[in-house]
């Protein structure tokens, strides 16, 4: 008679520095494919799991993946806190965490690894994988959920919850404490940083793809990218941070050969997904959750 494995959490931390930076190291069949998870501003690796096993990532942990959830620096387990510590921004996400991870998995699984991430934390992996090239051996494929980089679509609630409260009133608060306590303000499952603001800011207002603090090219840098397969889904009833229209921008001016889906009624889903649902609604299990599954296992 087969053992029926039990799912196991642990979590897992790389130094760097004062920094402890957590990896939540779900699974239940050891020695499957690795999958690392990245997640977006004001948020941490929860976005993905529950301890109780709810979730993208416990879902794939029960189909055999290896998987690796991150908070950044500061996030979530990780630590100090930002509210210890607010000196960095997302440039050393993008120069130090993420390649971190990278290596942490890479010298565990000895095998390249899928990484999903969800809203910014998407585009904070295609930085890092435009300004060292050589990371790409290291990814077997790019899935990312609610991915944009600039916001293009003018409406009531944009200039709302963008251009005014993430462009112009949350770097004014972030400054007095050197970090936006979002938690407090009941608008994000974690805080910012002040340089994270800043730096994320210029991008959000259709700057240039460039790097706020080294002017380092990513737009020039990824047009010579041997990209990983990548597939951008997003939903219908994302009207502001994912927007199908600006995923598309974001994709034009990264990797040109990626997948794109519109998760909808229209097109057989079960609901019209928005920004959050899109990886938390109890349907997914049963709707998109199962053709990510046969994307990262049909791999060309």
């Amino acid at each position: 008679m087969n053992k029926v494995r039990v799912m196991q959490q642990e979590s897992l931390f790389i130094e760097d520095g004062h920094h402890q930076l957590h990896l939540r190291h779900i699974v239940q069949n050891p020695g499957g494919v690795p999958v690392l998870m990245l997640h977006g501003t004001i948020e941490n690796g929860k976005i993905f799991y529950t301890h109780s096993g709810k979730g993208l990532a416990c879902y794939l942990a029960k189909q055999g993946f290896d998987v690796y959830v991150a908070d950044f620096r500061g996030k979530g387990a990780s630590t100090p806190n930002i509210a210890d510590d607010a000196e960095h921004g997302q440039y050393e996400a993008i120069t130090r965490d993420i390649p971190l991870f990278l290596d942490f998995i890479s010298e565990r699984c000895q095998q390249p690894m899928h990484v999903i991430c969800h809203s910014w934390g998407g585009v904070l992996l295609a930085s890092t994988l435009a300004r060292y090239p050589k990371r790409c051996q290291q990814v077997a494929s790019m899935l990312c959920f609610g991915t944009k980089r600039s916001i293009y679509r003018t409406s009531l609630r944009k200039r709302w919850t963008v251009d005014l409260l993430w462009n112009r009133i949350a770097p004014l608060l972030a400054r007095k404490k050197g970090y936006i306590d979002a938690v407090k303000y009941k608008f994000g499952a974690d805080n910012e940083t002040l340089p994270f603001l800043q730096q994320s800011v210029q991008w959000v207002k259709q700057q240039p793809w460039q790097d706020p603090l080294d002017s380092f090219d990513y737009h020039q840098a990824a047009q010579k990218l041997p990209w990983p397969r990548t597939w951008h889904i997003t939903g219908i009833s994302d009207h502001l941070l994912g927007h199908q229209e600006d995923v598309k921008a974001f994709i034009e001016e990264s990797n040109q050969a990626a997948e794109f889906s519109l998760l909808s009624k229209a097109a057989g889903n079960a609901l019209d997904y928005d920004h959050i649902d899109i990886l938390t609604h109890p349907h997914a299990l049963d709707d998109h959750f199962p053709a990510v599954v046969d994307w990262l296992t049909n791999q060309p």
